[in-house]
């Protein structure tokens, strides 16, 4: 009889050390998906959609194509002294706008303003323009390397920068050629049809 209670507590020992370890086993990998869960929510690890969106034609964002000739050729770059130009910080470094704004000016861009923007956590510089300032728009735009272009309900001509964190210096744009689109632009039409942000406050410029 020894030897049949012997054997059934050996079974129940063997089961009761397999169950432990199958509850081990489960129980860590609960905790590390909870703590790889964690460092997705609080976006300590983040999926390369940024470079992502990076890698797609003006960072994502629609985009107007930009105004032809008659025949409809591209046009040239817009000479810089024929655009107008306010220069937004929208970073918390005082004084970011003006030494942007200066540098612009040295490219001969027509620097009308300098000041701040509503927010100082601006992530990506932004270019906010109307129909009327599309080519001009693609031209302050080739003197930046990180700048998305985004089209507003504005009529005049005045083309907002706003500085964001992503900036690092300005280019020297380009030298002669004419203006490429941006793959996959749309009409103003269809810009229009799907609903223009409205346009910070601004004096006009035409």
């Amino acid at each position: 009889m020894s030897e049949v209670y012997d054997e059934r507590a050996a079974r129940k020992a063997y089961i009761r050390n397999r169950q432990k370890r199958v509850f081990s086993i489960t129980a860590a990998i609960l905790v590390v998906a909870l703590v790889v869960a964690s460092l997705f929510y609080f976006k300590v690890i983040n999926i390369s959609t940024g470079a992502k969106t990076a890698d797609e034609p003006n960072y994502g964002q629609a985009v107007p194509c930009s105004a032809k000739n008659e025949d409809g050729t591209a046009m040239n770059w817009s000479e810089p002294n024929t655009v107008p130009v306010r220069v937004r910080n929208g970073t918390e470094f005082a004084g970011l706008a003006k030494a942007v704004g200066e540098a612009l000016q040295d490219y001969q861009f027509n620097v009308t303003g300098v000041d701040d923007y509503t927010s100082h956590n601006v992530e990506r510089t932004t270019i906010y323009f109307g129909e009327n300032a599309i080519n001009p728009a693609y031209t302050l735009n080739a003197y930046f390397t990180d700048a998305v272009m985004v089209m507003d309900d504005r009529s005049d001509r005045l083309v907002d920068v706003v500085v964001g964190a992503t900036f690092n210096n300005l280019e020297k744009g380009k030298k002669g050629g004419t203006i490429k689109d941006f793959q996959g632009c749309k009409t103003v039409d269809e810009m229009k049809a799907t609903g223009l942000p409205k346009a910070s406050e601004h004096t006009e410029v035409n």
